[in-house]
């Protein structure tokens, strides 16, 4: 009977080691994926406020209601032949007289 309960013991403890090493390893997991999930997000932010900055740089060129005129003004000193022809090289091989 001793001898069972020395045994008992033994495995107790065995299993109480074995517990507590699973949880450490729980724990470890758990705090390696809450610090892959903050990278992730803190990348995730970085990029969209790259993509914020970008948009307020084009917004600058955008024609809004104040600036309309002068635009008109711009694009009839300026006018653009968009009407062409290219070969498979890239060159321009036709192009519309602006009327």
């Amino acid at each position: 009977m001793a001898w069972n309960e020395e045994e008992n013991a033994r495995q107790r403890a065995r299993r109480e080691e074995r517990i507590r090493k699973e949880e450490e390893e729980q724990k470890r997991h758990k705090i390696q994926a809450a610090e892959k999930a903050a990278r992730m997000m803190e990348a995730f932010l970085k990029e969209k406020e790259k993509e914020v900055l970008q948009l307020q740089e084009e917004a600058k060129t955008f024609i809004t209601p104040e600036n309309l005129d002068v635009r008109i003004e711009e694009c009839l000193d300026n006018p653009r032949n968009y009407n062409f022809a290219i070969d498979r090289d890239g060159r321009i091989v036709k192009r519309t007289v602006l009327s």
